[in-house]
């Protein structure tokens, strides 16, 4: 049996460890919190959360506000070096870039981590609807069953992966439109990889649709997918069924290759 590192009981699991990563992401949660809140919130004693603020303080990881303690902005330095040496991000952003320019809309990068969807860079086009979209893209994962992007992704996983990740994360109805039948899901992982490209139908946001396209390493293995979004008044009819899933699985294409060449060139 596979050891899945995500759970707690693992022999191999170090139980301080885990519970400084909690109180980690419980800041983030609760945008910051006192020792009382945080004690509450984690089912801590004060003094287990205060040990482990002060730790973190200490360390640099987490700053103190009066009362309250916070997320030190060390985090961003961390999170950059991780994007800038993620390949997908390094040859993709321009990629993305370009179809913005070329559409006005939003378009997005991809990649699928612990079975949701890690926004790696979103930008919004000077036509594109709703200022405060990418703020919520890029803060939280996504569910893959509802974004364009996410069903690329679905699409070229085994399908024991994609049993697991709807096992652990269900199928969260965001709108009337979203895929909330494991069976249907399946059908249309079936046509997404028909038709080299994926539809989001107004699945995640009333009014919002978009067209993704999936990207594959030198191995073959899946490593994202490159989406473009906009409102339905733009994403309809010849262009939402043929221009821009074109122009979606060009630009993912051209990643693809991009990536693959940098990987051969490291082999020698």
């Amino acid at each position: 049996m596979t050891e899945n590192p995500s759970d707690p009981d693992s022999p191999r699991t170090l139980q301080t460890v885990t519970r400084t990563l909690d109180v980690i992401k419980a800041l983030k949660e609760l945008n910051g919190a006192t020792v009382t809140e945080l004690a509450s919130h984690l089912d801590l004693s004060k003094g287990g959360a205060y040990n482990h603020l002060t730790t973190l303080r200490q360390n640099g990881f987490v700053i103190k506000n009066g009362d309250e303690y916070d997320l030190s902005p060390c985090f961003i330095l961390i999170g950059e070096h991780v994007r800038q040496e993620n390949l997908l991000y390094r040859f993709g952003k321009k990629e993305i870039d370009k179809l913005i320019e070329e559409t006005g809309e939003y378009a997005q990068l991809v990649t699928e981590k612990h079975g949701l969807g890690i926004v790696l860079y979103l930008k919004r086009g000077e036509k594109a609807i709703g200022s405060d979209y990418p703020d919520q893209m890029e803060r939280k994962p996504l569910g893959l069953h509802h974004t364009a992007a996410g069903k690329s992704i679905l699409a070229h996983l085994p399908d024991e992966r994609v049993e697991e990740i709807v096992d652990q994360h269900g199928l969260r109805k965001r709108t009337a439109n979203t895929i909330t039948d494991i069976d249907e899901l399946f059908e249309e992982r079936e046509a997404v990889r028909e038709r080299g490209y994926a539809y989001n139908i107004e699945e995640e946001v009333e009014g919002l649709r978009a067209v993704g396209a999936d990207i594959k390493g030198p191995d073959g293995n899946i490593l994202g997918a490159v989406s473009l979004s906009g409102p339905k008044s733009r994403m309809q009819g010849e262009r939402f069924e043929e221009e821009l899933p074109e122009m979606v699985m060009n630009a993912a294409d051209v990643i693809e290759v991009n990536i693959n060449m940098h990987a051969q060139s490291t082999q020698f």
